[in-house]
């Protein structure tokens, strides 16, 4: 099908417009969910199967479709590395699946073989969640395909989870309209009893961490979707590690019917919704805004997904076919073309040193550190940096003391703009294709031993060990306690990279 422009917006974004780019119609029965990874899409059907394409194209993988569930399938999940697909179903089975080949990793039996109806991927890839029809949650330890916790909430069906940015919590709702928050021991640290009437119907989490204060409240922002025809979106505050409150933010009423399915953009800008009205909705997620209306299918919404990184959005129905959008601002015309998988892992070509980022920063040359420093406005410590031999591996070494001590910097303030532009070059994402899960949040390397720490991300083994050495048993990514100091190998993850590293 031939992309068509179908409506825009006006919002706190400015001008939207969505171009309608292709239509799915390979499911033989209702579609009940689709997620995307960074380079493929994949939709699950009733029909029993699960299919994977190639987003640059929308082409089917050659062993699409993966047919290993004996009933109708209900959830499908990329992992975060995209290595790995989970699927679930009626067979009380989470199979996941390797997307290097189509075949089955592991097949996970849901206890008491109870149907298994949603499954999520924590952010680090180290835990996988899955909730079935008895009410029952479980917990794996995804590395080792082990399970390790379960929880239950009587006389209900869990039909919705999701873990939080952080990997620490975990939220489900089920048909009896509760939203209950979770830790990973699956202790439950809050029940918001009556957030659905008759029902909820799907809840994510936004991709952002809201707030920090003090290092010990975190903030995050939960979407939830139910048989009352609202969405609505919540804060959720992890006050310590045995406090979770949640206050509602906005109830939204753009659909006329049951709301089946929510998602989040990957910046958490944008907020879309499924619904029995067939109907997908767009709204601006910061202030509850309608943004516009997409009716394109026959019948039910049931998914909805949007990509990591490219501007695409995806929606399923009970009339057997998924959707494909692509969302643009005002400036991207309609005949943008879609990115390749390595456009897609590389979102630094606009930046003013892309062509620096050809290499990691720790690669650098000396006269790649003079270019950075030139175009920066630092010109006048090209020659400092130049006598003192610093490099790329030196240049990420430097703190507020060696400048002023070692390369003799006496201007406070051009040592306060250096610090401020070697902060921004840290926190840079590393362009090349390489993925951001396989670098280091302390370092920004690309790992070599990644270990799994108590917040549920994984790290440079040497780099975590000298963190939790040497600092306040705090969490680097969140600031919150570390539990405990054991650290997890993560082989799927250090697999993945080896993967990664040896195609180059």
């Amino acid at each position: 099908m031939s992309p068509s422009c179908v409506l825009t917006g006006t919002g706190a974004h400015g001008l939207r417009m969505v171009s309608l780019i292709c239509t799915l119609q390979n499911h033989l029965d209702d579609v009940n969910c689709c997620s995307f990874s960074a380079s493929l899409l994949a939709t699950c059907s009733a029909d029993k199967t699960v299919r994977v394409y190639r987003t640059r194209d929308f082409t089917e993988l050659p062993f699409s479709p993966l047919s290993g569930h004996g009933y109708g399938v209900h959830c499908c999940c990329f992992s975060p590395c995209g290595q790995y697909l989970a699927s679930c179903s009626t067979d009380a089975t989470t199979v996941v699946w390797a997307m290097g080949s189509g075949e089955i990793e592991a097949v996970l039996e849901h206890p008491g073989r109870s149907p298994v109806r949603v499954c999520a991927f924590s952010p680090a890839s180290s835990h996988l969640v899955s909730g079935a029809a008895d009410g029952s949650v479980a917990l794996w330890d995804f590395p080792s395909r082990r399970l390790r916790r379960t929880g239950a909430v009587p006389d209900t069906t869990i039909v919705a989870c999701s873990f939080s940015p952080c990997g620490q919590l975990v939220a489900t709702g089920s048909t009896y309209g509760d939203l209950r928050i979770w830790d990973l021991s699956l202790n439950q640290l809050h029940a918001e009893k009556y957030a659905h009437d008759l029902g909820v119907t799907c809840c994510q989490f936004a991709p952002q961490i809201l707030k920090v204060v003090g290092g010990c409240v975190v903030q995050f922002r939960l979407a939830s979707c139910g048989q009352d025809s609202f969405l609505k979106v919540w804060f959720v505050s992890l006050t310590s590690p045995t406090g979770c409150k949640m206050q509602l933010l906005h109830t939204l009423s753009g659909q006329s019917a049951t709301v089946l399915s929510c998602a989040y953009s990957a910046d958490g800008q944008l907020l879309i919704s499924g619904s029995m009205d067939k109907s997908v909705a767009v709204y601006d997620a910061n202030n509850g805004i309608l943004l516009y209306t997409l009716n394109q299918h026959e019948r039910y919404v049931t998914a909805c997904a949007f990509s990591p990184i490219a501007p695409l959005m995806a929606a399923g129905s009970m009339d057997k076919t998924v959707s494909v959008w692509r969302v643009e601002d005002g400036s991207s015309g309609p005949d943008k073309a879609l990115p390749d998988e390595a456009a897609c892992a590389s979102q630094e070509a606009g930046r003013k040193w892309a062509g620096h980022f050809k290499l990691m920063v720790s690669e650098w040359s000396e006269d790649d550190v003079s270019a950075w420093l030139r175009e920066e406005g630092l010109e006048s410590l090209v020659d400092t940096f130049k006598a003192n031999n610093i490099d790329g591996a030196e240049l990420l070494s430097l703190s507020k003391e060696s400048l002023s001590s070692e390369l003799n910097i006496e201007s406070l303030g051009l040592r306060s703009r250096v610090l401020r532009k070697l902060e921004e070059l840290r926190a840079a994402p590393v362009s090349d294709g390489i993925p951001d899960e396989y670098l280091c949040p302390i370092t920004h390397e690309v790992m070599k031993d990644p270990v799994i720490a108590a917040d549920g991300y994984s790290y440079e083994r040497e780099a975590i060990e000298s963190w939790i050495g040497t600092k306040s048993r705090s969490s680097p990514m969140t600031n919150l306690p570390l539990q405990t100091t054991l650290l997890t190998p993560n082989r799927t993850l250090k697999m993945a990279i080896f993967r990664w590293s040896s195609s180059r």
